[in-house]
């Protein structure tokens, strides 16, 4: 029997999109798949997904003609189409154009550089990487206290914030030097560190993921705890803004909100034993999956998607700017076949 899939919404939520003047996309590793949340010329909600083993990190151009996708052993690139009058319901398909095969090293936050190539969080390598022809990837920077490039996760680096086009921000669960460590201080040993000076900026977190900055401030998700909020850099302080009702990964902003991703957590020791735990039974709460969109002056909750059946966790979730409807193309059936795209010929 084919497990259940199920999505539902707050009664504003198509509404609040359609306001936006974009879309969504969310990943869930578990699940192996990217989704796309539009709304159809009809008004109503559209859902679109496709199939990538492992999909996690997710990066989108400014003006979201660009989207990539790190997946498994492969980071992907897709390139945004026009459809134009070819669809009466999708004004945009996003297609594959290039591919990197980097191996099994755990890409988890994506960022694009200011050379457009993508900037990712190497979390097997605890470093950040760019791709690099020939090779799997091109180590760029890693923390002081990790003392070698070998592929142990030790500090479990997973969160990128950029700036500019360039990597401003990371986080780690731990300080950790040795292979797995970081499961040993997923209560209190996360932090974030500043890329430039190598200094860490704030301490004390549990399980930081998603570092975003967005309108002058460094905001995360203090995901063992169930909050979202803000750190003061110059000071170190975390100011929850939101509690969150189950493990938050995956965070994007447009205008006065902030979207969030929601997981319920795995039984086992990576997700159990956490602040998280305690949290949920004092708000007399059930963990979810889905996404929460938060309103910055208030800190309220003001719309939501909640998921059932078979997708329990979700990775990274971006807004894709004056895309109304979108669709993609994956890399089984004909789709990928009959699409095609010309660049402008070579002068003569």
């Amino acid at each position: 029997m084919t497990p259940s899939f199920s999505l539902t919404t707050s009664r504003g939520f198509t509404k609040w999109l359609q306001s936006t003047g974009g879309s969504l996309a969310f990943t869930t590793y578990q699940a192996g798949k990217v989704f796309f949340l539009g709304v159809k010329p009809d008004g109503s909600l559209s859902v679109f997904e496709r199939s990538f083993p492992r999909a996690m990190g997710l990066a989108v151009s400014q003006d979201s003609s660009t989207l990539y996708l790190a997946t498994q052993v492969q980071l992907y690139r897709f390139d945004r189409l026009d459809n134009g009058a070819q669809s009466a319901v999708y004004d945009a398909t996003f297609a594959p154009h290039q591919t990197w095969i980097t191996g099994d090293i755990d890409i988890h936050d994506v960022g694009i550089g200011a050379d457009g190539r993508p900037v990712f969080a190497n979390t097997l390598f605890n470093c950040l990487a760019t791709t690099a022809e020939g090779h799997s990837f091109r180590p760029i920077w890693r923390p002081k206290f990790v003392s070698q490039m070998v592929p142990e996760d030790r500090c479990h680096l997973n969160g990128l914030a950029m700036q500019d086009g360039s990597a401003r921000y990371v986080t780690c669960v731990s300080r950790s030097d040795v292979t797995d460590g970081w499961r040993d201080r997923r209560v209190g040993g996360g932090v974030v560190i500043d890329v430039g000076s190598g200094e860490v900026v704030a301490e004390g977190l549990s399980m930081p993921h998603s570092p975003r900055l967005y309108r002058g401030k460094l905001w995360l998700l203090n995901s063992g705890e169930g909050s979202f909020g803000w750190v003061d850099v110059q000071t170190g302080q975390f100011t929850a803004l939101t509690f969150c009702p189950g493990y938050a990964r995956g965070l994007t902003f447009v205008g006065d909100y902030a979207i969030i991703g929601l997981s319920r957590p795995r039984e086992n020791r990576t997700f159990t034993g956490l602040p998280l735990d305690a949290a949920l039974k004092s708000h007399d709460a059930e963990a979810r999956c889905g996404l929460l969109v938060v309103d910055l002056n208030s800190g309220s909750a003001v719309d939501w998607v909640r998921i059932d059946g078979v997708v329990d966790e979700l990775f990274d979730v971006a807004h894709l700017s004056g895309v109304r409807c979108p669709s993609a193309i994956g890399l089984k059936g004909p789709e990928i076949e009959r699409v095609l795209s010309l660049a402008d010929p070579l002068a003569d």
